[in-house]
């Protein structure tokens, strides 16, 4: 997110020449385990598979507003016929989790559903949907071959007790990061000022776009120094500068959990988020920050970013990429910059290493149980992670605007692949290049995988009940922190603590710390 979804809209199709044949491949003799509602994969019912006669299925697609209807995308419908069946797509694109649980609790769903699922429905909905592993091993080559050579991938969609509900995607040519720090060069010039390297340099910066008619349009007045989005927690929000402090954020998944030296722990009860909020207090009490920071949605986040035509209104933020961010007017004025240090003395900093949240994914096609040719309906799922046909998935077929799944497919971009890729994704990585030595040395043990992390039915729910009361107390004190100069963070530090220990994060970080231990065995 949704940050992902923030990140892909915004690429543009890659021109490509790869072709292997998606769904022509041939079968293993050997038998398959009994699925987990008693059939087997060598058990194929219903007309099809080998027989040469096109298979019926049906389909669920959960897609995103912006793709375009399935049944014009050239590739797909080239797809279908290279697996020889004849799918009948439902296309949903607002509303499918209001809308799921009626039709997950009535035991009728289509024979696949793609972006559909999550990993509670099958527990929820225990026998609704087939064990694809067993299948996986006798009709999925492409899937197999992705488990070998990205051995991450069967861990994310391999449940506690060894099933396969939902295949993964792997996409491996995004970004490390989400967020870049950008900052106006127009603005320095124009108040005579280099790029800040740390958080004093940084203040002093802000003060001097506020104080001086940073943009030069007559109006000392209109300029907002600085401005984030998304709560503490946002790739473009004040978690970004904890990696001032040494600490190294590895997912932006909510709730504040990190790992270092293989321990997890939650930076909202570190001394380093303290120092942060301290200085993000002084930098509002300043008039530095865009008062509505808080609480203003994306759109306006954005469209604050664009200005006035050729007019900046915005110094210092975060975002995603230039152009997207401010605007094919307004983006040559910014460039972006190192990872700040929290001040001279700083030995080390970090940078959010956001590559699992954004590269991986899990539960992009479940089955049903119910599929009447479990084998052709297997076959297909293993046709989307063939080589050409998963970059036709993420960018659309050759020639074809718009004919993308985008990233709520089923991929597997291979690593290494030599992809053209738009114009937009280059001058992302080329942003975010300043990043790249900070990666170098990152440790497993410093790395929170919060994706592959596994855990009970009870857990699960112990976890969703301790959150909901942590993300209440942590959400409202940061915030008043922040925005009440005569709040003292100091004195109330040690009880606020407290507080959210008591809350239930002294449980959830002993269920997490069992789970990450249990991923640390796993890639050993």
């Amino acid at each position: 997110m949704k940050r992902k979804s923030v990140l892909t809209t915004m690429l543009a199709c890659a021109l490509l020449a790869s072709c292997l044949t998606a769904c022509a491949n041939e079968n293993t003799a050997s038998t398959a385990e009994s699925t987990a509602n008693g059939s087997s994969a060598a058990d194929t019912s219903g007309e099809g598979g080998d027989s040469g006669e096109i298979v019926k299925l049906t389909a669920l697609f959960n897609k995103h507003s912006l793709t375009k209807d399935v049944n014009e995308m050239q590739w797909l419908t080239d797809l279908e016929a290279d697996c020889n069946v004849d799918v009948e797509w439902q296309q949903i694109s607002a509303d499918w989790d209001q809308k799921k649980s009626a039709m997950f609790a009535s035991g009728e769903i289509p024979d696949l559903l793609f972006n559909a699922t999550a990993d509670s429905d099958y527990i929820q909905y225990y026998g609704l949907f087939e064990d694809l592993k067993p299948w996986i091993e006798q009709y999925a080559p492409n899937l197999q071959a992705m488990f070998e050579e990205v051995p991450e991938t069967e861990i994310l969609c391999t449940t506690l007790e060894g099933k396969i509900f939902g295949t993964p995607k792997y996409q491996s040519v995004w970004p490390k990061t989400n967020g870049t720090i950008f900052i106006n060069q127009t603005w320095l010039d124009n108040v005579n000022m280099e790029i800040p390297t740390t958080w004093e340099e940084l203040k002093e910066v802000l003060i001097a776009f506020k104080e001086q008619d940073a943009n030069g349009n007559g109006d000392p007045n209109d300029e907002i120094p600085m401005d984030f989005n998304g709560g503490f927690n946002s790739p473009y929000g004040l978690s970004q500068f904890l990696g001032s402090t040494g600490l190294q954020l590895s997912s932006n998944y909510p709730g504040g959990y990190f790992a270092e030296d293989g321990e997890v722990k939650n930076y909202y009860i570190d001394e380093r988020f303290k120092r942060t909020v301290k200085f993000a207090q002084e930098l509002w009490s300043l008039g530095l920050i865009n008062e509505e920071a808080i609480t203003q949605d994306y759109s306006k986040f954005q469209s604050l970013a664009r200005g006035e035509g050729t007019t900046a209104k915005v110094g210092f933020t975060w975002g995603a990429e230039g152009g997207d961010r401010f605007g094919l007017e307004l983006a040559d004025q910014y460039v972006s910059i190192p990872q700040l240090k929290e001040d001279s003395s700083t030995e080390k900093v970090c940078f959010s290493y956001d590559f699992y949240d954004i590269n991986y994914g899990g539960n992009r096609i479940a089955m049903s149980a119910n599929c009447q040719n479990k084998e052709a309906a297997m076959k297909f799922i293993d046709g989307f992670y063939d080589e050409k046909v998963s970059i036709e998935v993420l960018f659309g077929g050759m020639n074809e605007a718009d004919g993308c799944v985008r990233d709520n497919g089923p991929i597997y971009i291979r690593d290494g692949l030599d992809l053209k890729l738009g114009t937009d994704m280059q001058a992302m990585n080329e942003e975010k290049a300043v990043y790249d030595p900070l990666y170098e040395n990152l440790e497993t043990n410093d790395i929170y995988p919060q994706l592959f992390m596994k855990y009970n039915e009870t857990d699960t729910n112990t976890l969703a009940m301790n959150q909901a009361n942590i993300d209440n107390l942590t959400d409202q004190t940061w915030s008043a922190w922040v925005t009440d100069s005569s709040r003292d963070i100091d004195a109330e530090w040690d009880a606020y603590v407290q507080s959210v220990l008591d809350s239930g994060l002294s449980q959830n970080l002993e269920i997490r710390q069992a789970a990450y231990d249990t991923y640390l065995e796993t890639m050993a």
